[in-house]
C-alpha cells in the first residue's frame, strides 16, 4: 500500500460502490428511515416494515421497555411503541439497532477504538436533541438521528479502506487534524465519503447534510442551518468532554455555530453539565 495520498476520485467512487453493493446497512433499516421520512406514510407503515425483521422489531421493543422511558406498563407489540414514542423515535431506535451491528466487533489503532466511536456518535446524537429541546426546535428526533449518524463516514473508512485508515489514525500524533491525516492518507475525509454513501443509501437531506458540514456549519447553504449547527455544537461538547470519535480530543467550537443558535456560555456549560445524565439515563441505547 502506498504511503502518498491516494487519487481521490478512483478510490473515493470505488468505496461507495463497494459499500452499495455489500449493504451495509439493513434493507429493512434503509426501509424504515425512507418510511418515517414520507409524509403520506404512517404508523402502519412503519409497522410492516419492522416485522420484515424480527430480530430488529425485538431489539427495539427492549429498548423500549428499558430504564429510559420508565414506563408504566410494558409495551408488547410495535403498534403500541409507535402510539406511544411516535414514527420518529421509533425511527430512532431503529436505525440506532441497525447501526450498531457495524460497531459489534471491536476493532482498534493507535488511539482509535471502535466502541469508543459508537460512544461518540450515540452522544452526539444525544446532544443534538438536548440543544434542539433547549432551542424550542420541534424536529428535535431529526436532530439525535443527525448527531447518531454524523460520522457514519468514520467507520466506513475502517471497515473499507482499513489500511489507509489506521495510517491516517498514525498521522494523528503528529498532531495533524482528523481532516487533515484523512486527505493524507486516503485523498479525501470522512464527511465527504458519508454524505456520498448516505446519498446512494437514500437518506434525507438533513442527515446528509450533518455528515458533510459537521465540521464547518458555516460552509453549509440549505434550509437545513440551525440542525447543522446543532449537530457540530454537539460534536464539539462531546469531544471536549473526552467522548471522541478517534481518541483525540481535536476540537474548538465555531463561533458561527453558537451564534446562529443564539447559545450562551451558560447555555453551552448546562448541556456540558447535562449530557452525562442524559447518557446514563440512555445507557440502553448504547448497548441497543
Amino acid at each position: 500500500m502506498p504511503s502518498s495520498a491516494c487519487p481521490a476520485a478512483p478510490v473515493l467512487t470505488e468505496v461507495v460502490r463497494r459499500v452499495q453493493e455489500i449493504s451495509t446497512l439493513p434493507h429493512v433499516a434503509l426501509r424504515v428511515m425512507e418510511v418515517a421520512n414520507n409524509p403520506s406514510a404512517g404508523a402502519t407503515d412503519l409497522k410492516v416494515v419492522l416485522e420484515q425483521d424480527p430480530a430488529l422489531s425485538a431489539r427495539v421493543l427492549r429498548c423500549v421497555n428499558s430504564s429510559a422511558f420508565a414506563l408504566r406498563q410494558k409495551i408488547t407489540n410495535l403498534q403500541h411503541a409507535i402510539g406511544y414514542l411516535g414514527v420518529k423515535q421509533v425511527r430512532n431506535l431503529a436505525m440506532t439497532a441497525a447501526v450498531s451491528d457495524l460497531f459489534r466487533q471491536e476493532e482498534s489503532c493507535g488511539t482509535y477504538r471502535r466502541s469508543e466511536l459508537w460512544r461518540h456518535l450515540v452522544s452526539v446524537g444525544i446532544g443534538a436533541r438536548m440543544i434542539a429541546l433547549r432551542m424550542n426546535f420541534l424536529n428535535f428526533e431529526d436532530m439525535f438521528l443527525a448527531g447518531l449518524l454524523h460520522d457514519i463516514g468514520i467507520i466506513l473508512e475502517d471497515q473499507y479502506l482499513h489500511e489507509h485508515f489506521v495510517q491516517a489514525i498514525g498521522r494523528l500524533a503528529d498532531g495533524k487534524t482528523l481532516i487533515e491525516a484523512e486527505r493524507e492518507s486516503l485523498g479525501f475525509d470522512h464527511t465527504v465519503l458519508g454524505e456520498r454513501v448516505a446519498e446512494k443509501w437514500g437518506f434525507p437531506e438533513t442527515v446528509r447534510a450533518a455528515i458533510r458540514y459537521h465540521h464547518g456549519s458555516e460552509k453549509y447553504r440549505g434550509e437545513h442551518a440551525s440542525l447543522v449547527q446543532c449537530v457540530e455544537v454537539a460534536n464539539v461538547i462531546c469531544t471536549l468532554k473526552g467522548i471522541c470519535s478517534v481518541g483525540v480530543k481535536s476540537a474548538s467550537f465555531c463561533r458561527a455555530a453558537i451564534d446562529g443558535l443564539s447559545l450562551t456560555r451558560e447555555d453551552i456549560l448546562a448541556l456540558a453539565e447535562g449530557l452525562d445524565e442524559e447518557l446514563t439515563n440512555s445507557a440502553a441505547l448504547l448497548a441497543i
